[in-house]
């Protein structure tokens, strides 16, 4: 099989998306599965809709396109405020998408109302993280220029948590966060129907002693995929921390002195030369580098040290044994490095696990003692 390559185990993927649907299900809080670390694999999206999620989100139009290009029809919001460049597009394939500008948002009406439909609109607050937001005090301003707009209708509000900062939610911001679909009520009129609290982030939170509050929707992606917290790393009780393996071939096995010494420049021949080191070590090299993945973002097997990078390289130490050159290493990616496996096309993409197809109901009958006869007479 080729390598580099990404291995998928879609029934992991399932798994995790049903645990945490479960978990959040009783406490009222709906999941959204975030698809933008996996450039909206069609069959990774799938599977966290098998598993329960109640619709999808990315950040990226060209990933919503794929999956609706693989024939996925469920709603998908748009996670990131829209560019002004891509509000046609993204009002062709999201029903939802995250806003934090006034004239965009009149954008996404126009282009909505032309084709007889209506966009609906999720405004993004600042609570903390400092990244993308409406004030908080401005809030109901803004909501009352987002009714006056044709083509678009009010569908809720989101925060974001512990994505620039790293600050994690608190029962104080949730609480505060939650108050604001009543206050918005209140001042402009229109139903808060989706209070969404935040992503993988708000786990902890969500699952706590805390009440909720109004908040009734998070947008998972990081603890779906790799079962993890993405503040603290920590596995998530019950998850699948190895969905995803990312094979890489060794090229290269060799002993070498641990570290060279150089001997004096000889002035008249004005040269350097290596003078071996007394203690040697077995290096390998990986064909696999920077332009791949985040090198610092995989976890390697036991006994085997990463000692450096280039481009498309990886430099590991072995204790004890030598790797032979064309054998595999399956190694453990992170977010940020399964961001960039994801996006590097040099990488293969291989998915297992995946659903039986649903039999048909001719299938069905000839299974059940009906045969296929061939017109030369010979039963199938």
């Amino acid at each position: 099989m080729t390598t580099p390559r990404v291995e998928v185990d879609l029934g992991k993927i399932r798994h995790n998306t049903r645990c945490l649907v479960q978990r959040l299900e009783a406490r009222a809080i709906s999941v959204i599965g975030i698809t933008k670390a996996v450039c909206g694999h069609p069959d990774i999206a799938k599977a966290m809709l098998d598993g329960g999620a109640k619709g999808l989100g990315d950040s990226r139009i060209e990933n919503v396109e794929r999956i609706r290009n693989a024939g996925i029809s469920c709603p998908v919001t748009m996670i990131r405020t829209p560019m002004l460049s891509q509000v046609k597009r993204i009002s062709e394939s999201c029903s939802t998408s995250y806003n934090t500008e006034i004239d965009v948002i009149a954008l996404l009406g126009v282009m909505a109302h032309r084709n007889g439909m209506v966009h609906g609109i999720v405004v993004m607050v600042e609570m903390g993280d400092f990244r993308d937001g409406v004030m908080p005090c401005d809030i109901d301003d803004f909501v009352a220029q987002i009714l006056n707009l044709p083509g678009v209708a009010l569908k809720g509000i989101a925060a974001n948590f512990a994505c620039l900062t790293g600050t994690e939610p608190d029962c104080q911001s949730m609480a505060a966060f939650s108050a604001l679909a009543d206050n918005i009520e209140s001042a402009c009129g229109p139903y808060i129907e989706t209070v969404s609290g935040g992503n993988s982030a708000n786990l902890s939170w969500a699952t706590g002693p805390d009440k909720r509050g109004r908040i009734n929707e998070l947008r998972i992606g990081e603890a779906i995929l790799l079962g993890v917290d993405p503040v603290s790393g920590v596995q998530i009780s019950g998850l699948h921390t190895d969905a995803f393996a990312l094979v890489a071939e060794v090229i290269e096995t060799k002993d070498k002195p641990v570290q060279p010494e150089w001997s004096p420049v000889v002035v008249e021949r004005k040269t350097l030369r290596v003078v071996p080191s007394n203690s040697w070590s077995t290096r390998s090299i990986l064909a696999i580098g920077n332009q791949d993945t985040d090198i610092s973002g995989l976890g390697f097997p036991v006994g085997i040290a990463l000692k450096g990078a280039s481009s498309d390289h990886a430099v590991v130490e072995t204790s004890g044994r030598q790797l032979r050159v064309g054998s595999e290493m399956t190694l453990r990616p992170n977010y940020k490095a399964l961001m960039r496996i994801m996006n590097a096309p040099d990488v293969a993409k291989v998915v297992f696990n995946h659903l039986p197809v649903p039999e048909t109901v001719s299938a069905k009958e000839n299974r059940s003692g009906l045969a296929v006869v061939c017109t030369d007479g010979v039963r199938s």
